[in-house]
């Protein structure tokens, strides 16, 4: 396992963070109803991997509870950076960093990640959807 530092934050800045990743282990995209309105695309980072730099005071919950896990949404630009929860299907604890928040990421970097789709859409979080180029 490879991780490499990378830094992230909401798009005014608020919310910061940093995070060790993996991208090379995989990515992921999920076709329910948030993730595809979100164009969600995220890497998984285990809580002793993810470290909030700044704006956990700030950090509004604008969402409840979906099943396993809950999304921080930066009140004044209304972006979320990361979710978190406890996940059992995928062995518990886990944070899901929005790629789209690190501003570190190359594009080479992103385009060289796995990518593994979630059917979320119908809760087979485990299979892939059937189709997934809109994804």
């Amino acid at each position: 396992m490879a991780l490499t530092t990378y830094h992230g934050s909401c798009r005014c800045g608020k919310i910061r963070f940093e995070a060790d990743l993996d991208l090379s282990a995989g990515t992921t995209k999920c076709n329910c109803t948030y993730c595809w309105k979100m164009r969600w695309w995220g890497a998984r980072a285990l809580p002793p991997t993810f470290r909030l730099l700044a704006g956990g005071d700030e950090l509004g919950y604008g969402f409840t509870r979906e099943q396993f896990v809950e999304r921080g949404l930066c009140p004044t630009c209304k972006v979320t950076p990361f979710q978190w929860g406890h996940v059992p299907d995928i062995g518990g604890n886990q944070i899901s960093v929005n790629l789209a928040c690190l501003d570190d990421l190359s594009p080479a970097d992103l385009l060289a990640a796995p990518v593994h789709h979630m059917d979320g859409l119908h809760d087979q979080w485990m299979q892939r959807p059937t189709e997934t180029r809109h994804l």
